[in-house]
């Protein structure tokens, strides 16, 4: 697995932090791997929290819930305009393609013409060596590719079955496994 990648809860993962969640992976080493949880929103506006920020931010301009581990952490990630790309920008990290991590603590006017869009996240998701790989072996994640779109678009509680259906058969039909068996 890549940075860029996405993973997507299977629908039997029922641990309450990623229960239908999909993740973005900014970073997997043999060390560890660190991603942000996109289809999260918060009642928290990002205007509330980083007002600089806010203008650039994508809708819904509210800080997502990027995961379990140091919540009171901000990690931000943008898109950037077609044909910019984030090596050798001051305030950028490339993670892959046009995504890039934010450095938040620079001028958000240096990079506002560069940037489709931004998303801001509380926390992120982590996981120490060996431990991811040992929950895609058990069939916790299903581990596809990402757009840049899926980093800024509204993504909200839907975003999980719009990937998995974009995935094609069989795993598309994963999109409709009901949120609750028992109602099924």
């Amino acid at each position: 697995m890549a940075p860029g990648a996405l993973l997507v809860a299977a629908p039997g993962l029922t641990d309450p932090n990623f229960r239908r969640t999909v993740v973005y992976m900014i970073e997997h080493r043999p060390q560890g791997s660190l991603g942000v949880v996109l289809n999260r929103p918060s009642e928290v506006p990002v205007q509330d929290v980083l007002p600089m920020w806010a203008p650039l931010s994508s809708r819904p301009s509210a800080v997502f819930v990027g995961g379990p581990v140091e919540t009171e952490t901000a990690l931000c990630l943008a898109a950037l305009r077609t044909g910019q790309d984030p090596e050798g920008v001051d305030g950028l990290i490339s993670v892959r393609g046009p995504v890039a991590l934010v450095d938040l603590d620079g001028d958000p006017a240096d990079l506002a013409p560069r940037l489709r869009g931004l998303r801001v996240f509380a926390g992120y998701s982590g996981w120490d060596a060996r431990q991811l790989a040992g929950e895609i072996a058990r069939g916790d994640w299903i581990v596809v590719p990402a757009l840049p779109d899926d980093v800024v678009a509204g993504n909200g509680p839907e975003l999980w079955a719009r990937v998995l259906r974009r995935q094609g058969m069989p795993v598309a039909l994963l999109a409709t496994f009901p949120d609750d068996v028992k109602l099924n």
